[in-house]
């Protein structure tokens, strides 16, 4: 009975740090996942990397994003941040 009473600190810890930490960054991962599953043809994007542009063509791994003058770049679908809204 001591010894599960000396636990239960650090069991609580635990427990904190999962619905703090944890479970927070899961969720975050879920939602990009779904978004990066729901891009189309004509989506306004946002790379990892601050690129803005449209999305010409794509595939299920790559994605071509037409910038404003024209320039077309491919890109691995995850590399998208997010969807502008219009």
């Amino acid at each position: 009975m001591e010894m599960l009473a000396s636990l239960l600190p650090i069991i609580l810890m635990f427990v904190l740090l999962y619905f703090i930490l944890i479970r927070p960054q899961q969720k975050r991962q879920k939602q990009v996942r779904e978004m990066q599953a729901e891009l189309k043809k004509g989506d306004s994007v946002v790379t990892i990397g601050g690129f803005h542009g449209e999305i010409h063509a794509m595939d299920e791994d790559t994605i071509v994003i037409q910038a404003g003058d024209g320039s077309k770049l491919t890109y691995d679908r995850s590399a998208i941040r997010e969807v502008k809204q219009q």
